[in-house]
């Protein structure tokens, strides 16, 4: 005969093995899903434009970000995290990102938005590289499951040019 411990142990590996499976059945039923996300930015207004006293050049603007990001979300996703984030070249940097706005979309309910806003955070050049810039405005996320890994897409959106001129 087996002792109380044994049997105790065969059972208690047996229930691990059969979660851990689960949890990776379900991490990869989440690969089945193809999402189509969509957005739309307009930037309404330039507020200003100006140089700050450290001399470094800054954007204050208002927009209408609008996005469908329902498709993101299956039974495995917790939340997902969503930013916009301003993109450009400098003759120092091949690629400069400056996040403008960001949120976070709790369910799927939340996932389908449209919002008035000024960007939340300081849109600021290191140095006056934005005068007369052409920049995209790329909406990013990161969709945090549950269980298995995390994965982030973008969406970018281009034509968009900053005045030669401070205001």
């Amino acid at each position: 005969m087996h002792s109380f411990w044994y049997r105790a142990n065969a059972l208690l590996t047996f229930a691990v093995t059969v979660l851990a499976l689960m949890c990776a059945m379900a991490s990869l039923s989440d690969n089945l899903n193809s999402p189509s996300p969509s957005a739309n930015v307009q930037v309404l207004n330039i507020n200003w434009f100006q140089k700050s006293t450290q001399g470094n050049d800054e954007v204050s603007m208002t927009m209408n970000i609008s996005a469908d990001l329902q498709s993101l979300f299956t039974w495995n996703t917790k939340q997902v995290f969503v930013f916009l984030a301003a993109e450009y070249e400098t003759p120092k940097n091949s690629l400069n990102q400056v996040s403008l706005w960001d949120g976070i979309i709790p369910s799927k309910d939340y996932a389908k938005f449209s919002v008035h806003t000024t960007n939340k955070y300081r849109f600021t050049d290191q140095g006056s590289n934005l005068r007369d810039k052409d920049f995209n405005l790329t909406l990013h996320w990161h969709v945090m499951p549950r269980t298995g890994k995390m994965f982030a897409d973008k969406i970018v959106m281009t034509g968009f040019r900053l005045p030669n001129d401070y205001r």
